[in-house]
C-alpha cells in the first residue's frame, strides 16, 4: 500500500513518551510523522550534569532521525502551534500537518508562579540550551569573583541560590556544591571555591516531598554533608539579579537558579478540553482526550488518577504511556476496544551527590547512600539511547568518581569585557552590571518553549 493512503499518525514531541510510541509503530500498517522543535532526543534526567560540568551535551542526546529509521516514519523539524480538531490538522510554524490519529507528548516547561519576570534572572533547566547557559552562568560567577576587588561583591558572586527542593533542585544543589568543594579548588588563586555558599530554598516543610519523611530527612542530611545550606519553609517573594527575598529576609546572590514548579506545554490549550491546575489534559483511562478518540495525550501533559493517586510526571511513566498508546492505536485500527492504561511503579531515585542518593523501589523498599547511587547510575545508563552515549557516560562517571573532576568546564561566550575590573585603576565594565552582568542571555519568558 502507498504510504499516502495509510492511516496517518502524527506524534508531537520526541521525548520519552513520544519516542516510545513512534518506535512501537515502526512496523505497524500506518504512516508516522514525528514533529519536534529540536532534531534530538534529550535524556532530561541528566541535564543537571551538563549544567554542572560533569557531562557534555552530546553525552545525553541523540539525533531523532538516527533513532527512528523505520520506512514508515518521517521526522519533521517544526514547532507545533495549535491543533484544529474540526479539520484534523496540526498547525505548525511552517504549515499544517493533517492527521488521522494525533499523539501529543509535548512535555512541560518552567512555571514561575505568576512571576514571569523571574525567568531572566533565575533560569530553569529543561533543554540543552538551558543546561549550557546555566553551566556558563555558574562558571562566570567564579570568574567574576576572581576579578572582584570588593569583598562584599565578591561574596555575592560566591553565593549560589537554588529555588525548589524537588529532584531538580536537590540534584543541582548537591552537584554545584560538590564541584565547588572538590573539583574546582586549585583552579583559582584569589578565591577559595570551597568556601562558596550554596543555598537550597524550599517553601514546603521538607525537601523531596514525594518520598517518605525518613528518606527526605536523609536527603537533607546528605545535602548538608556536601555543604549545602537547606532552608525549608522558605517561600520566595522576590528574585532579581542581586539576590533573593524570602519574606523580610534578603539573600544577596548573583547566581539564582530555578528548580521549582513546572507547567504543561501550552499546545494542549488549543484542544479546548478540561485541564487541571497545571494545564494538563484530564485524559480518559485509555489516554485519549474526552470527546476525541483520535487524539492521545501522554507524559507531562496528561493528568490521570490511578488508585486514588495521580500518575507521576516522570520518565518511566511517560515511556509506559508511549508504549500503551501505540498498542491502543493498533487495537483501534483493528476495530477492537482500546484498553485502559495502568502505570506500574517500579520505583524512583533522587541523586544528591557523588555516592549519595535516596530511592524507593516498588513503593516498598527504601534505599539510601552509595547503594542507591549505584542503582540510580545503572538505571540511567540503561535508559540512555545509543551505545556511544552509554559508554561515554559510564566512562565519564568512572573518571569523575575516581578523580573528583572533569574538564568540561568551558565558557563558550566572550563575556570577559563585562566582568568586574580586577584592579582599582581599570576601566569599568563596558555596560552597567545590570545590563551586561556575566550571565549568558537567558530565555525570554514569553518565548515559545521546546516541545520535547
Amino acid at each position: 500500500m502507498d504510504h499516502k493512503d495509510q492511516h496517518h499518525v502524527v506524534i508531537v514531541g520526541a521525548g520519552f513518551g513520544g519516542l516510545q510510541a513512534a518506535r512501537k509503530l515502526q512496523k505497524a500498517p500506518v504512516k508516522v510523522t514525528v514533529v519536534d522543535r529540536y532534531n534530538h532526543h534529550l535524556f532530561q534526567p541528566l541535564l543537571y550534569q551538563v549544567a554542572t560540568a560533569v557531562l557534555s551535551p552530546a553525552d545525553i542526546s541523540a539525533p531523532i532521525r538516527s533513532i527512528l529509521r523505520g520506512r514508515n516514519t518521517q521526522v519533521l523539524l517544526a514547532e507545533a502551534r495549535s491543533v484544529d480538531t474540526a479539520r484534523k490538522v496540526l498547525v505548525c510554524d511552517g504549515g499544517e500537518v493533517p492527521y488521522d490519529t494525533l499523539v501529543l507528548a509535548t512535555g512541560a516547561t518552567h512555571s514561575y508562579f505568576n512571576h514571569p519576570e523571574w525567568a531572566n534572572v533565575a533560569p530553569g533547566l529543561k533543554t540543552l540550551n538551558d543546561a549550557v547557559a546555566m553551566r556558563e552562568r555558574v562558571l562566570l560567577a567564579l570568574e567574576a569573583a576572581e576579578r572582584e576587588t570588593d569583598p562584599t561583591l565578591q561574596a555575592e558572586w560566591l553565593t549560589f541560590v537554588i529555588i525548589g527542593g524537588g529532584p531538580t533542585g536537590v540534584e543541582l544543589a548537591g552537584a554545584i556544591s560538590y564541584m565547588l568543594r572538590h573539583s574546582l579548588p586549585g583552579d583559582f588563586r584569589r578565591i577559595d571555591t570551597s568556601k562558596a555558599r550554596v543555598l537550597l530554598l524550599e517553601g514546603l516543610p521538607r525537601v523531596l516531598t514525594q518520598y517518605p519523611e525518613d528518606l527526605s530527612a536523609r536527603a537533607r542530611a546528605d545535602l548538608e554533608k556536601l555543604g549545602v545550606e537547606v532552608l525549608t519553609g522558605s517561600m520566595v517573594t522576590g528574585v532579581d539579579e542581586r539576590g533573593v527575598s524570602v519574606g523580610d529576609q534578603r539573600i544577596p546572590a548573583r547566581t539564582v537558579l530555578w528548580g521549582a514548579g513546572v507547567a504543561a506545554s501550552k499546545l494542549v490549550r488549543s484542544l479546548d478540553v478540561p485541564l487541571d491546575k497545571a494545564g494538563r489534559v484530564k485524559v480518559n483511562p485509555t489516554l485519549t482526550v474526552p470527546g476525541h478518540e483520535d487524539i492521545f495525550v501522554l507524559g507531562d501533559v496528561a493528568s490521570l488518577v490511578q488508585d486514588g493517586k495521580p500518575v507521576p510526571g516522570i520518565a518511566p511513566a511517560a515511556m509506559q504511556m508511549g508504549r500503551h498508546v501505540a498498542k491502543n492505536i493498533r487495537l483501534r485500527l483493528e476495530g477492537k476496544p482500546m484498553q485502559p492504561f495502568h502505570y506500574v511503579d517500579k520505583g524512583s531515585f533522587a541523586v544528591i551527590g557523588r555516592g549519595y542518593a535516596v530511592g524507593l523501589v516498588f513503593n516498598k523498599l527504601k534505599m539510601g547512600g552509595l547503594l542507591a547511587w549505584m542503582m540510580w547510575a545503572g538505571i540511567h545508563i540503561a535508559y540512555l539511547v545509543g551505545f556511544r552515549n552509554r559508554l561515554a557516560v559510564m566512562l565519564n562517571w568512572a573518571f569523575t568518581f575516581l578523580t573528583r573532576g572533569r574538564d568540561v568546564r568551558l565558557i563558550t561566550g566572550a563575556y570577559a569585557p563585562h566582568l568586574p575590573p580586577f584592579s582599582k585603576n581599570a576601566e569599568p565594565p563596558a555596560l552597567p552590571l545590570s545590563e551586561a552582568a556575566p550571565h549568558p542571555p537567558a530565555h525570554d519568558a514569553g518565548a515559545p518553549r521546546p516541545i520535547h
